[in-house]
């Protein structure tokens, strides 16, 4: 993964061709880049991203933001109250317990 301005990028290389091509995956719009070599496959997603900006920007539009730490999840009624209980007895919110829980499976 490489990263500017807070997008991430994930790539891939085919040997057959020797080269690189990759696409933001925190934007729901397409940003591509490609290289033959490291160096080239990070200014090319320099170049995209800076290219989606400015283009968001000539249209008057919002670019998508990479991602806000906002997740909207829909659990069972009572899975809710037993996270709320857990996170209760030990003296945290509820947010920042599933946040640390989230973390721990994460890393």
């Amino acid at each position: 993964m490489i990263e500017y301005k807070g997008y991430t990028g994930v790539f891939e290389y085919d040997e057959d061709y020797e080269f690189f091509a990759g696409h933001v995956i925190d934007t729901r719009d397409g940003i591509n880049f490609e290289g033959r070599s490291v160096m080239e496959l990070k200014e090319s997603m320099r170049r995209a991203v800076d290219d989606y900006l400015e283009f968001c920007e000539e249209k008057g539009r919002e670019p998508s933001k990479p991602y806000s730490g906002r997740v909207l999840l829909r659990i069972d009624p009572e899975l809710h109250r037993e996270l709320a209980a857990k996170a209760g007895s030990q003296r945290m919110s509820m947010n920042s317990f599933i946040a640390e829980r989230l973390r721990e499976i994460a890393l």
